[in-house]
């Protein structure tokens, strides 16, 4: 008679003989990281990781000074516009230097920081870095490619707000930060028009600046050298005046559910949420595992009620966000108009199962194996652990926190990850807002909730 292997601790028995054992994860190797501040406040870290021959950078920087925020028009638009030109290359220059370098190069920016993030060939770095440096030191901002840029950005702006998710978080967003830069949401097309090439070079010049910038670099250079290679870059890149960054937002306690109405929307986009805490608090580790059990992933509970269950939708879903100055947990779900309803009233039983537990061995350990699992995976490529070291320097950990993490994690006990969702997870604490048809939802809602209704923004 063959043997059966007994299961893994915590596999649910109906699985037991068809899955495999899951090992448990063998400890996070750390990459060496040699690491510099410049004297104009830069903090550039490097990293050594071969296989390949090359260079992955993420440069984030603060896109506001305290007490001046980012404006969010000018500020996405100078993002899309960075490389649009220098005092002594053209659009075209640019991207022909990136290909003769095997490299490539992209910006972004929200309300608090802008991004640089790209790639070259590992015997090409100290040409990326000059470039990278011509960029964000003497982007002119040409009139014409401006007006290019705008002209796109208004319109996928104009996209972007006729998508009911859209609407819905930036509905969730401002009920929770007001007028702060993190519930501003999107520019208007308008605004996006009413910028010009002027007031970004004015922009560029004030709020462009190293001090409180974080410089990545990762891939198969000596580390020592990399670093040296971006101060000779990077140096002269002067720092600005005033305190980089944001104040942090004050969050209201949560009012009455907010319907934005859609008239005729056949479905209702639901979005709950409410203040979390940063990576690096004590309690982050039992958050970030409470969050998985709840909805955070697909072998979720919210998953197996309201989609596998019930059919209410698709994929819902919860997570917690994390900004510089606030951290969010939300819970998002796009359901049929006619179970909006039953779909929050299982929303919140699901809520109030976490606070009031038991959260059984098969859950717990499916949860810490995912999130130990997908850290290690993440910083297995050399764009991965760019983005990875980039994440830990913007919340102030320490290269350590990719080992120190997954054993927090792995010592947390059931009782630990109920106190985390009695502190978190409790809907009482959390904003409500959907964006659906409120003539057709508003009676199903106001049965358990007090409502407000507002037009969707046109």
């Amino acid at each position: 008679m063959t043997k059966t292997k007994a299961p893994l601790t915590g596999m649910r028995p109906e699985l037991a003989g068809i899955l495999p054992e899951v090992p448990p994860l063998k400890a996070i190797r750390l990459p060496a990281v040699e690491e510099r501040t410049l004297e104009n406040g830069l903090r550039v870290l490097a990293a050594k990781r071969s296989g390949v021959p090359r260079l992955e950078a993420r440069l984030v920087v603060p896109s506001a000074r305290r007490r001046s925020a980012a404006e969010p028009a000018p500020s996405r638009v100078l993002a899309k516009t960075l490389l649009a030109g220098t005092s002594t290359r053209s659009s075209v220059e640019i991207a022909q230097e990136l290909q003769r370098i095997g490299g490539s190069l992209d910006t972004g920016a929200d309300s608090e920081e802008y991004l640089l993030y790209g790639s070259s060939l590992a015997g090409e770095v100290q040409s990326f870095l000059a470039l990278l440096a011509e960029i964000v030191t003497d982007a002119t901002h040409p009139d014409d490619e401006v007006e290019l840029q705008k002209q796109v950005m208004a319109q996928e702006i104009t996209l972007a707000r006729s998508q009911p998710a859209t609407l819905a978080r930036e509905a969730l967003f401002k009920r929770l930060y007001g007028d702060h830069p993190y519930g501003l949401g999107l520019p208007s097309p308008d605004e996006v028009m009413a910028v010009s090439a002027k007031e970004l070079r004015k922009l560029q010049d004030k709020r462009l600046r190293p001090d409180g910038g974080v410089l990545v670099l990762v891939g198969d250079v000596a580390p020592k050298k990399a670093l040296d290679l971006a101060e000779a870059a990077l140096g002269a890149w002067a720092a600005g005046t005033g305190k980089p960054g944001l104040a942090a937002p004050t969050v209201p306690a949560p009012t009455a559910t907010l319907i934005v109405d859609r008239p005729g929307a056949v479905q209702t986009n639901v979005r709950i949420g409410g203040p979390a805490v940063a990576h690096k608090h004590p309690d982050y580790p039992a958050l970030a595992l409470a969050n998985l059990v709840f909805g955070g992933y697909f072998v979720s509970r919210l998953v197996d009620n309201i989609r596998e269950r019930r059919g209410y939708t698709y994929s819902p879903g919860s997570g917690v966000q994390q900004n510089r100055q606030a951290s969010l947990f939300f819970i998002q779900a796009d359901v049929g108009t006619d179970v909006t309803g039953p779909a929050v009233v299982e929303t919140r039983y699901e809520l109030n199962r976490m606070l009031a537990g038991p959260i059984d061995e098969a859950e717990l350990v499916s949860a810490k194996r995912y999130l130990s699992g997908t850290m290690s995976m993440a910083i297995q490529t050399q764009s991965g652990l760019a983005a990875q070291l980039a994440n830990l320097a913007t919340n102030d950990l320490p290269v350590e926190h990719l080992r120190d993490y997954p054993a927090a994690v792995e010592a947390l006990s059931e009782g630990d990850v109920i106190a985390a969702a009695r502190k978190y997870l409790d809907p009482r604490k959390l904003h409500t807002v959907m964006v659906g048809d409120a003539a057709a939802i508003k009676d199903a809602v106001a049965a358990f909730d007090d409502v407000e209704v507002e037009a969707a923004a046109g």
